[in-house]
Formats: C-alpha cells, structure tokens, sequence
C-alpha cells in the first residue's frame, strides 16, 4: 500500500501555480522495476519527432505498408490492461490498491471530486530524447491527474513537470526525482508541460488517473 501511504503520510500540498500535492516514495521497488523493464518503442528509432503531445503512435499505415494482416503496430504507450496484467503483477496491485475504497475515497476528499463511479487508467511511460509536452488543462474526464517518476540514470531533476499561471508563465518544475511524484484534479487553468530539455537516457514515468470513461479497472 505504498501509494495510499504516501497520500496519506508522506504528500505536501501546494497552492501556487494551482492546487496540488507532491508525493514521495508512492512505489515499490517491485512497482519501480516493472516501470523500467516494460518495453516501450523509441519514436527517434522510427524517424517520428515528438509534437509536444503524447498522441505519437504507431498505428500509422506507414509502419504496416506490405504486411498483408496489418503487422503489429508500434509500442509507444503502455496501459495495463486485464489482457497484459500478467506481465506487470506489481503494477497490477498498485492498480488494485487505487480500486480500493480507502484509497479512491481519500483522494476524493483532497481534491474535493466525488471518484466512486470512476475507473482507474495507469500508463508506463519512456519518454527519450526530444520529448516536450506543450503547455495544456487535462480533460474533465480526467478527475485525478498524477505522475509518479523513476530517475535511475541520474537524470537531471529539472525533467520534471513544469507549472504554468493562467497567463503560460512557468511557476514551478516538478523535481524529476526517482519515487516521487504528483496529482491534482483537472480543472480550469491547471496548465501543465515539459519545456524542451536535454534527455541524455530515458525519462520514466507512471500515469495514473482515475477517469470518468470506462476502462478495466472500475473502483470499488
């Protein structure tokens, strides 16, 4: 129950650019080794450039042209879903843990948004060199918005998140330190990004958002 934990015990709150909380230690090194061994394709590998989006992928007839059943699309993004589950069965409890009432409920008292008809959605990320992400407000169907990093290349810290004001002007960058992370709720003016910055390796991440679409994973 390290995420619940470190909500829990181990968050800060913060007001300034928008309401949020930094969180430490929110994994376990179980968690953490799943995140860095999932398979996940580099766009710099495939001539694709980053466009300040996390939209890059590999459906793209271009990857499937002469593959007469279509081939096997590129992998730049992994969810876990029930059909992978197998392979990420730390991740998985993670996820099971955020299912839980006692986790959902907690969450839903912080950032003051009703999450008990909510679905859970995680997403392994590795980001490489070139990757930005434009300044934007998520979603309204996504109630919780959090990042959770793991830094074991000794990545600088400044590849963290950046926070914007209502005018664009960044306010904070979140600390790219390994087990640490963030959440907030989605709102207007919660404008977030990553200015272009040097990758020397990887830049690995879990996603975790409850969400109001449906997905595998419902809440309890």
């Amino acid at each position: 129950m390290a995420f619940f934990e470190s909500v829990k015990n181990n968050s800060k709150r913060f007001e300034d650019p928008f309401e949020h909380w930094e969180l430490n230690q929110p994994l376990t090194n179980e968690q953490i080794g799943e995140i860095i061994n999932a398979d996940i394709d580099d766009p710099t590998k495939h001539q694709l450039n980053y466009d300040g989006t996390r939209a890059i992928d590999g459906g793209e007839g271009k990857f499937r042209e002469g593959i007469s059943d279509g081939g096997k699309a590129l992998k730049f993004r992994c969810f876990i879903t029930k059909e992978n589950s197998k392979e990420y069965p730390e991740l998985t409890k993670l996820i099971n843990e955020l299912q839980d009432k006692d986790t959902h409920q907690k969450i839903s008292e912080l950032i003051n948004k009703d999450l008990s008809n909510s679905y859970v959605r995680v997403e392994v990320i590795c980001d490489r060199k070139g990757f930005w992400l434009k300044p934007h407000c998520d979603i309204k169907e996504k109630q919780m918005s959090c990042l959770l990093f793991v830094n074991k290349h000794n990545e600088s810290e400044e590849l963290g998140t950046d926070f914007y004001d209502k005018n664009l002007n960044k306010v904070k960058t979140l600390p790219y330190k390994d087990n640490y992370g963030y959440f907030f709720s989605s709102g207007p003016n919660t404008w977030h990004g990553m200015e272009k910055k040097e990758i020397l390796k990887e830049r690995r991440c879990l996603q975790v958002n409850y969400v109001t679409f449906e997905t595998d994973w419902k809440v309890y």
